[in-house]
Protein backbone atom coordinates (compact mmCIF):
# COMPACT_ATOMS: atom_id res chain seq x y z
CA UNK A 1 0.00 0.00 0.00
CA UNK A 2 2.84 2.61 0.98
CA UNK A 3 4.74 1.70 -2.36
CA UNK A 4 0.83 2.73 -4.75
CA UNK A 5 0.51 5.83 -2.16
CA UNK A 6 3.96 6.77 -3.21
CA UNK A 7 3.37 6.38 -6.76
CA UNK A 8 -0.03 8.68 -6.79
CA UNK A 9 2.24 11.25 -4.50
CA UNK A 10 4.96 11.54 -7.18
CA UNK A 11 2.83 11.18 -10.33
CA UNK A 12 0.73 14.20 -8.58
CA UNK A 13 3.98 16.16 -8.01
CA UNK A 14 5.01 15.50 -11.55
CA UNK A 15 1.64 16.92 -12.64
CA UNK A 16 1.79 20.11 -10.73
CA UNK A 17 5.40 20.66 -11.88
CA UNK A 18 4.13 20.67 -15.47
CA UNK A 19 0.96 22.85 -15.11
CA UNK A 20 3.28 25.34 -13.36
CA UNK A 21 5.84 25.08 -16.41
CA UNK A 22 2.65 25.44 -18.67
CA UNK A 23 1.69 28.52 -16.05
CA UNK A 24 5.15 30.49 -16.50
CA UNK A 25 4.68 29.87 -20.46
CA UNK A 26 1.90 31.46 -20.83
CA UNK A 27 2.79 34.31 -18.87
CA UNK A 28 5.53 34.46 -20.72
CA UNK A 29 3.98 34.55 -24.22
CA UNK A 30 1.32 37.44 -23.10
CA UNK A 31 1.91 41.11 -24.58
CA UNK A 32 3.52 43.55 -22.11
CA UNK A 33 -0.01 45.50 -21.33
CA UNK A 34 -1.29 41.78 -20.30
CA UNK A 35 1.65 41.29 -18.19
CA UNK A 36 1.23 44.79 -16.15
CA UNK A 37 -2.63 43.85 -16.35
CA UNK A 38 -1.38 40.54 -14.11
CA UNK A 39 0.91 42.65 -12.12
CA UNK A 40 -2.37 44.89 -11.05
CA UNK A 41 -4.72 42.12 -10.10
CA UNK A 42 -2.26 40.30 -8.34
CA UNK A 43 -0.25 43.66 -6.96
CA UNK A 44 -2.02 43.08 -3.02
CA UNK A 45 -0.87 39.21 -2.96
CA UNK A 46 2.65 39.28 -2.86
CA UNK A 47 4.02 36.30 -1.67
CA UNK A 48 2.25 34.27 -4.51
CA UNK A 49 3.89 32.07 -6.91
CA UNK A 50 1.90 33.78 -9.92
CA UNK A 51 3.42 37.23 -8.68
CA UNK A 52 6.54 35.73 -8.52
CA UNK A 53 6.44 34.76 -12.13
CA UNK A 54 4.45 38.18 -13.05
CA UNK A 55 7.11 40.39 -11.50
CA UNK A 56 10.50 38.18 -12.95
CA UNK A 57 8.34 38.77 -16.12
CA UNK A 58 8.14 42.48 -15.83
CA UNK A 59 11.80 42.80 -14.93
CA UNK A 60 13.12 40.80 -17.83
CA UNK A 61 10.86 42.92 -19.93
CA UNK A 62 11.80 46.05 -17.97
CA UNK A 63 8.20 47.36 -17.65
CA UNK A 64 6.57 48.38 -14.27
CA UNK A 65 3.79 49.43 -12.63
Amino acid sequence: MLKRRRKRIAAHAGGAVERLAEIETSIRNLDDEDVLDLADIFRDMPHTALTEIVHEQMTKRGISL
